[in-house]
């Protein structure tokens, strides 16, 4: 199996994922949190806390995916190890899954995703730290993306909900959209936000959906080498060097 063929199997389940996560009109179906006397706790914005329940949500439906194609499925050992999923397909194949969420920002864009480290593992291709097969045994890498909008200002933290208010329980986030890309297609010129030795992605929510970053038209051995030599300030000072390039054009020259 290919990479090709493995996006187009995943895909498929994309409505399952809507379904799991939505209701009829677009909300999350998630209200809040329940204790064991039956008390609703509404569910902040915080992105960490909303990332970490969807990607709970879409697990079993990601789960059926495997097992309806054949595929072994090994969960990262690690929070911080790559991949989150690894699929084995029976012919050998092996295709790493990152489940990533972002919030719209504009109709137009998101606040963006972080794509996996830049050194480490991804320069030292045969290196088994962080990873759970060394990276270049995996035939793709791939992001499952979820874009929300969040509902700012209507939800009130301090207010305990019974379970006969439930329907008056406002979801914090909704009108959801997926997205299948191999990471390179997605990919931006610079670090994510922060500090950070990590892939930042593009912004635009059509870009992100269409797999059409700014290395799309150039493949994946420019991404590869474009981000297997990319230094941050921080990295160039530690050997004394200038940074070699900040952008594809500075990457060109």
């Amino acid at each position: 199996m290919n990479a090709q063929e493995f996006r187009e199997a995943l895909v498929g389940h994309f409505n399952r994922f809507t379904d799991s996560l939505a209701t009829d009109t677009g909300d999350w179906v998630v209200k809040g949190f329940i204790d064991v006397y039956r008390r609703i706790y509404t569910i902040s914005i915080d992105t960490k806390v909303v990332s970490k329940i969807i990607e709970l949500m879409l697990f079993p439906v990601i789960s059926r995916f495997a097992e309806e194609h054949g595929f072994r499925l090994i969960l990262s050992e690690h929070q911080n190890h790559y991949p989150d999923i690894s699929f084995l397909a029976p012919d050998g194949s092996k295709f790493a899954l990152d489940l990533k969420s972002t919030y719209r920002k504009t109709r137009r864009s998101v606040n963006g995703f972080t794509l996996g480290s830049f050194t480490g593992y991804f320069r030292q291709r045969e290196s088994r730290k962080n990873i759970t097969f060394p990276y270049e045994e995996y035939s793709g890498h791939f992001i499952l993306g979820t874009i929300y909008s969040r509902v700012d200002g209507a939800v009130d933290e301090r207010r305990v909900y019974t379970i006969d208010d439930l329907q008056s329980v406002v979801s914090v986030i909704g009108d959801f959209t997926f997205l299948l890309q191999e990471k390179w297609r997605i990919a931006g010129e610079r670090p994510g936000s922060g500090n950070t030795r990590n892939i930042g992605s593009i912004r635009s929510i059509r870009g992100l959906v269409d797999g059409n970053g700014p290395f799309a038209p150039h493949g994946p051995d420019v991404f590869d080498d474009y981000w297997m030599n990319y230094l941050t300030p921080d990295m160039a000072r530690a050997i004394d060097s200038p940074a070699p390039y900040r952008n594809l054009d500075e990457y060109w020259q």
